[in-house]
């Protein structure tokens, strides 16, 4: 059980120590692994980014995922999609339903920074907790095909079965915790507060510097990237609180 996110974050950065002067990407899946990638580049002494990915919605349970997608519109879809009514008619309409998210959320993020460029760097992919593992798949696959040098996939806990649907993506995995009895990500954090569009647009303000004095002040938080010379990202999907799809 963890605290909140800053907790998470603060023990997974211990296991991700070693990865500290690589001048890592942390690209987070937001909303909700905003917070814990923020800290993670702080104290890796890295870049923060996030990946536009969202889950596709089962029909009758739409905390659920079936599967996830790319802003490329790239597809994912679980084994379990056509058992949970998912049918071709209804996966090509939540397609484009969430293609449009992610067409406005780009143009939203678009005016702070460009997407950082994952060629050729160690990338550490976050998540604050993989239920189905669809998210995750999702964007391990968006990133594989920018030819990162090495590609880690990172959370504080998942489930057996995501665990086992990510690790071929991922070049390692680092995750704290894979309880068995596991029902959404939200019932291992004592505070699991949603988290908003305008916390992530501020903590990509807030990007870390390159040492360990790590964050700027709050008071600076609507300072454009571009005047600071510092790089941003993008702005991803949003995914409920307690969601089970992740």
């Amino acid at each position: 059980m963890f605290r909140d996110r800053t907790d998470a974050a603060q023990q997974l950065s211990q296991r991700l120590r070693h990865y500290r002067g690589q001048h890592p990407l942390v690209v987070a899946i937001p909303r909700g692994a905003l917070p814990i990638a923020h800290i993670l580049a702080a104290t890796l002494e890295g870049d923060l980014d996030v990946v536009l990915v969202h889950k596709l919605r089962a029909p009758f349970e739409p905390e659920v995922a079936i599967g996830a997608i790319d802003e490329t519109g790239r597809t994912w879809l679980a084994p379990h999609a056509n058992a949970m009514g998912a049918t071709p008619t209804y996966v090509q309409a939540e397609r484009q339903r969430q293609l449009q998210v992610l067409h406005d959320r780009r143009l939203r993020c678009s005016a702070i920074h460009s997407p950082i460029s994952a060629t050729g760097r160690l990338v550490i992919v976050v998540d604050d907790g993989l239920a189905t593992g669809a998210t995750m798949l999702a964007a391990l696959q968006a990133l594989r095909a920018r030819q990162p040098a090495r590609l880690v996939c990172a959370s504080p806990v998942a489930s057996n079965s995501a665990l086992a649907s990510v690790r071929p993506l991922a070049d390692e995995v680092v995750c704290l915790s894979v309880p068995t009895d596991f029902r959404g990500v939200g019932q291992f954090y004592e505070r699991f507060e949603q988290v908003s569009d305008d916390e992530v647009i501020a903590l990509l303000h807030q990007r870390p510097l390159f040492s360990d004095s790590a964050v700027v002040p709050a008071s600076q938080a609507n300072t454009s990237a571009w005047d600071n010379k510092r790089p941003a990202a993008s702005l991803a999907a949003s995914k409920g609180a307690t969601s089970k799809g992740h």
